[in-house]
């Protein structure tokens, strides 16, 4: 039984839960005006940023990997060693640096060197082969100090220097296989049966009865002109017979004996001249005025005179005449000797012409051309085998790379398989980061910019664009970005890197504003709005540079902290 006091207390309990159960429904009862006002849309305010004062720099982001530059497939060209057996690795490729002159891998025992060169390896290099790539040969031998002439032909200074290379490096040089060998024999004994056969043919032609008496006919013929030429030769070395001769004698010695006639003569008459003849003797006394004594009669000298000059012009005449009858024998026997020789000669020509005639309705010149040109064939064969034989290289056995030294990233194919894939990747020994923009960004993109590498372990490192390719299937254009330092970057191959590219910078600390914040009126003009004062803007007129990151350079009456409106709302 409850006393008066508990009762009071459990009132007052019911009635303080009746008041605050009144209290909490009037909380949550609202008038209509007031639920109008609750709804109401609030005053509209002004989205604003503020001017900035810094530099502004323009990247372009390029998402990449981290690898080894320039990737080259390595092949083999065709067969190692001189044998078309199947081709097995016996000794595999291994990853590392690889220089010229280096042994990538081995192929039935065969080595397989590396050299540097543009021209891929294409061909067996034969004796007697030309082109770009046995001077890109000689090349690389002489930069290994290996004496090769810089020709283009794979000639036997060349040969000598190979065979040197491959025996320094414990090699033989590729010789002529066994099949090579016997076909060279096969080759030289099928001339000497061709020559032998050639000799016996001509030999019976030779001998026929049907030739013979024009064989004769021709060597009698021969030794006519022979004859025929020696005594034509000989007088023209004469300039006169022995019978000319004596009567040339017999004229020049007539001519001399009127010459000394005719001397004689002239000498008696000058002494008669000379010597006055002595008067005939008188009894009478001289008298002082008697007249001088009469010259000596000369008239018989004189005329001995006048005879010894005419017996001496007859005597030259003669010996005048006897040289031209002389000279006019001597060509006469001349042009018969010449006459001599032309029909001695048509006589060869003609015998020839009839023996050739004869050989050729003979039965025998027909075996005779046969194996003359059986002869030439087998002669023509050996001489063509000969200049490709000796020492060679296989085509397998030189690998041309564009650039060494050189790094073999990856082997695929292993010993004891079959060569009959790409061998191994080889790269350069420097990194790069390749990656690809879209189209849009790489027209921003030239080679030689700056870039920054940044690793996910937040390390940086500067780069440059090295080179832009074309587009892809997927419209993305490749890139490819060059490290300035390789330190370091070992670890970090085939890693995901993020490559920023810088395409623009201000020089110095600019007004920067949202680019949302410019708008180009209807007359071009950039312009901002700038708040003055809560709800209250003014348009100011500014000019635009360098946009990068959602952020504008601009120029006009703004200062630092100023704040422009990017949105109202």
């Amino acid at each position: 039984m409850r006393t008066p006091r508990g009762k009071l207390l459990l009132v007052l309990a019911v009635v303080l839960v009746v008041a605050g159960a009144g209290w909490g429904v009037s909380t949550q009862l609202r008038s209509p005006a007031d639920e109008a006002a609750v709804r109401k849309q609030p005053r509209p305010s002004l989205v604003t940023a503020a001017v900035e004062r810094r530099k502004l720099v323009s990247t372009v982001v390029v998402s990449g990997t981290l690898e080894y530059g320039s990737p080259y497939p390595m092949s083999l060209a065709g067969v190692v060693g001189g044998s078309e057996t199947a081709q097995r690795a016996t000794r595999a490729p291994r990853r590392g640096v690889i220089a010229e002159g280096a042994v990538v891998m081995e192929v039935n025992g065969r080595p397989v060197f590396v050299f540097s060169g543009k021209v891929p390896m294409h061909r067996s290099l034969l004796p007697g082969a030309e082109g770009a790539d046995v001077k890109q040969l000689q090349r690389a031998l002489r930069r290994l100090g290996y004496r090769a002439p810089v020709t283009g032909v794979f000639d036997q200074a060349t040969i000598a220097a190979v065979a040197r290379f491959y025996a320094r490096r414990g090699y033989e040089a590729q010789q002529p296989t066994l099949e090579m060998r016997q076909r060279s024999d096969d080759l030289r004994r099928a001339v000497q049966t061709a020559q032998e056969v050639l000799v016996t043919e001509r030999k019976a032609l030779d001998q026929g009865m049907d030739v013979l008496p024009l064989n004769i006919r021709l060597a009698n013929a021969r030794r006519d002109l022979k004859e025929a030429r020696r005594a034509l030769e000989s007088a023209r070395a004469q300039d006169h017979t022995t019978e000319d001769e004596a009567k040339v004698e017999a004229a020049e010695s007539a001519v001399r004996t009127a010459e000394e006639r005719l001397l004689t003569a002239e000498r008696e008459l000058a002494q008669a001249n000379a010597t006055p003849t002595p008067a005939p003797t008188s009894t009478l006394s001289p008298s002082p005025s008697a007249p001088i004594d009469p010259p000596a009669d000369t008239r018989l000298l004189e005329l001995r005179v006048a005879n010894a000059g005419a017996d001496l012009a007859a005597a030259r005449s003669a010996l005048k005449r006897v040289l031209e009858e002389a000279g006019i024998a001597r060509d006469k026997r001349l042009t018969e000797l010449e006459k001599n020789v032309r029909s001695a000669r048509e006589a060869v020509v003609t015998a020839e012409q009839t023996l050739r005639q004869a050989r050729q309705l003979s039965p025998i010149r027909l075996k005779v051309a046969n194996a003359q040109r059986d002869l030439a064939a087998a002669q023509a064969l050996l001489a063509e085998f000969s200049r490709t034989y000796g020492t060679t290289i296989p085509p397998g056995e030189i690998v041309f790379l564009p650039k060494l030294p050189a790094r073999l990233h990856r082997a695929t194919v292993k010993a004891g398989e079959l060569v009959d894939k790409p061998i191994a990747t080889v790269t350069s020994s420097t990194f790069v980061v390749s990656g690809s923009v879209d189209a849009a960004e790489a027209e921003r993109l030239k080679t030689g910019l700056n870039a920054t590498i940044e690793t996910e372990a937040g390390r940086t490192v500067p780069g440059t664009v090295a080179s832009l390719g074309g587009r892809d299937a997927k419209g993305a254009v490749p890139v490819m970005i060059a490290p300035a330092s390789m330190k370091g970057l070992k670890k970090l191959a085939d890693a995901p890197v993020t490559v920023r590219v810088t395409i623009g910078a201000t020089n110095k600390e600019v007004l920067v504003v949202p680019a949302a914040a410019v708008v180009t009126a209807a007359d071009g003009k950039a312009r901002v709005q700038v708040e003055t004062a809560p709800d209250q803007t003014t348009e100011v007129e500014v000019r635009t540079g360098l946009a990068a990151d959602g952020a504008v350079e601009v120029t006009g009456d703004l200062k630092p902290g100023d704040l422009v409106v990017i949105n109202s709302a």
